[in-house]
């Protein structure tokens, strides 16, 4: 529903050509509340609610679709999408794993006159561009490691989504739909919306926060697939939280340099954003870009600032560039393969937090093996 307002909010204020026509959702509650809100915000447009989104995607006058639905149904939802021609605005992460993301991946790359994009919105913020053209001048000469994280904290625990007593499997709900991909499961109204506090249908902090972080950086580094990842995570506070609420993650890529990534729901102070090199680092922090030389090559080469624009809200940068995507055919900079190579790092990060261990990835047969 969101996504759908800030469409027909973008629309209104005349800084979007477009128009949200059909929405489609397997609660009959949400898809009623959804389709009068957005009809509020859009006068004289006509908005149409669908129970299964192959009925949605049925339709001609669609061009493109924003899936906005659990993890586990991204793949499945983002392969209809595209087999029916649509161009796709994907949430992150982009699948709940990797095997559903390689099969995403295949199709997006098999069909590549559909506009596929991940809805990581940072990957928009100069800052990130500016690094990377950094980086690929040499300006830090070899790309040592970096570090990023995303780290907040709450008093009751994170994704306490108010659960609805009028929720009624087989009345106004499709819980067997919900399902799905998982396979059957006792109707239990906490997995159904706090669906991120579970293991088997989220993997947490890593694919709902830190991809966040990651992506933009992992665009800005442009050093090949992770190939190598170990992770540790913890319940240190939110105990009923199925999945882990500290996480501390190390990537390495295939050129050898090393990502670090930190998260937390129980504590905020996170680590300062920022690229080594072995001639000099690349401060992120700030919304600009900031190159400060290593003392030993102080004398040869020069500190650089990049002041950057402020673009604003980034998610609404984001929307607005995949709707000029879809109309001028150019791709977006948050592409199903960068979303592919951060979810190599979500996937094997997690079976590392919960196997123990280190993973390793193959990107030429695309194969995981223990490290």
């Amino acid at each position: 529903l969101g996504h759908c307002l800030m469409l027909a909010k973008l629309a209104q204020e005349k800084r979007a050509n477009v128009q949200v026509v059909a929405v489609c959702d397997l609660n009959a509650r949400h898809l009623e509340h959804g389709m009068s809100e957005i009809a509020k915000a859009q006068p004289g447009i006509k908005v149409d609610g669908y129970a299964r989104h192959e009925e949605l995607l049925a339709r001609d006058d669609i061009h493109g679709v924003i899936a906005a639905v659990p993890e586990h149904w991204h793949a499945q939802v983002g392969i209809d999408t595209i087999k029916a021609g649509k161009d796709l605005y994907l949430e992150k992460p982009m699948c709940l794993n990797l095997k559903d993301s390689i099969a995403l991946y295949n199709m997006a790359k098999a069909n590549p006159q559909i506009i596929a994009e991940v809805g990581t919105q940072k990957t928009r913020l100069p800052k990130y561009l500016e690094a990377r053209k950094m980086i690929a001048a040499g300006t830090i000469g070899t790309p040592t490691f970096s570090q990023t994280s995303y780290c907040r904290n709450s008093a009751t625990g994170e994704w306490h989504y108010k659960v609805d007593p009028a929720w009624k499997p087989g009345e106004n709900l499709d819980w067997d739909r919900w399902c799905g991909p998982l396979g059957k499961m006792p109707w239990d109204p906490k997995v159904y919306y706090q669906w991120r506090r579970y293991r088997k249908t989220s993997t947490g902090i890593i694919g709902d926060l830190l991809v966040h972080e990651m992506t933009p950086m992992l665009m800005a580094l442009d050093q090949g697939w992770p190939v190598k990842v170990s992770a540790t995570g913890g319940h240190l506070v939110d105990k009923a939280m199925e999945n882990h609420d500290n996480i501390n993650i190390v990537a390495q890529f295939e050129t050898g340099h090393q990502l670090f990534v930190c998260g937390s729901t129980c504590n905020e102070a996170g680590v300062e954003t920022m690229i080594r090199g072995h001639k000099g680092n690349i401060y992120l922090g700030s919304r600009h870009c900031e190159f400060r030389p290593e003392r030993i090559y102080a004398e040869d080469v020069d500190p650089q600032k990049v002041e950057c624009a402020d673009i604003g809200d980034d998610q609404d940068a984001h929307r607005m560039g995949w709707v000029e995507s879809v109309r001028t055919r150019k791709p977006g900079p948050s592409s199903i393969e960068l979303g592919l190579k951060v979810m190599v790092i979500v996937d094997l990060a997690t079976r590392s937090m919960w196997e123990g261990g280190a993973f390793t990835f193959d990107p030429r047969t695309m194969a995981v093996a223990r490290g």
